[in-house]
């Protein structure tokens, strides 16, 4: 084989596997992400970063409130106020069956099954949404209805199996009509959370709706001025997009949780590059 024969193979390698990756993202966002691929066609260039280069960390995202990375004594100081035996279980397991049985507010009462979490236990990337719905709630694990066959798209579009991240809720337990939270039930919840990050230590958390974002980081602020930003919660970049199941009823915002799932993918390469071999 010549070297322009060899060149051709190349060429054609690389057209089919951008030929499968426009599929791929046809198939997950529709044409909203990527045009239907057309004779001739070509695929659209990545959007441009907004916004002045200054206040920008890795990955092009802005850093609001970064903290240093390393072991988290943020989140062992906030166990340290709690005086429970949960806070010094092993392991996650353990933690899940110190803490099912919890009654500390009203939502005990109510739910059909608690709902710890599910994933990776030494997970890089920890999903937070802000509360079960009625099919976690029937069936015990977070993220399983439409909402989570999407979020599984969503994964896979930036090459995450379900199973290589960490996925829970701030709450456990399903509010009464999937209403929004209330800050006694957070208060309540919020500290088996901490204890689930302390035992997987992720580096990044990819928080789900405005919710679940403003829950996290103590803001009252709109999707707007929080996508495309990096935060920090107790020592953990944050990286804040829509929920799926708003996706589901507003096919338009799609493309921008696309833009933010790939900030967070290229932010994780660059932290594994960054790693010593």
């Amino acid at each position: 084989m010549d070297s322009a024969d060899v060149k051709r193979t190349g060429s054609d390698s690389l057209k089919e596997e951008l030929r499968r990756y426009a599929q791929q993202q046809d198939s997950l966002f529709g044409d909203i992400i990527v045009p239907r691929m057309q004779s001739g066609a070509q695929v659209a260039p990545a959007l441009p970063s907004h916004g002045d280069s200054s206040d920008r960390g890795e990955a092009g995202a802005r850093v609001e409130g970064t903290k240093p990375q390393g072991e988290n004594s943020i989140l062992l100081e906030r166990l340290m106020l709690v005086n429970e035996p949960w806070v010094d279980a092993p392991s996650l397991d353990t933690l899940n069956q110190m803490i099912c049985s919890c009654q500390k507010c009203p939502l005990g009462r109510t739910r059909t099954k608690f709902v710890f979490g599910v994933g990776n236990p030494n997970a890089d990337i920890v999903v937070i949404g802000e509360a079960p719905g009625a099919d976690e709630d029937a069936k015990g694990e977070p993220f399983v209805g439409a909402a989570g066959q999407l979020l599984n798209k969503i994964l896979s579009a930036i090459n995450f199996r379900r199973e290589d991240v960490y996925i829970c809720n701030i709450l456990k337990c399903r509010p009464p009509g999937n209403r929004t939270p209330e800050r006694s039930e957070v208060e309540q919840c919020e500290p088996y959370l901490l204890r689930q990050l302390d035992l997987i230590k992720p580096k990044f958390i990819l928080a789900l709706g405005l919710t679940a974002a403003n829950t996290l980081l103590n803001r009252k602020a709109r999707m707007g001025e929080l996508r495309g930003a990096v935060h920090d919660y107790n020592g953990i970049k944050v990286v804040v997009t829509y929920h799926p199941a708003a996706l589901l009823r507003n096919p338009q915002w799609k493309r921008p949780t696309w833009e933010d799932v790939q900030m967070l993918r290229r932010m994780y390469d660059e932290t594994r590059s960054s790693q010593p071999a």
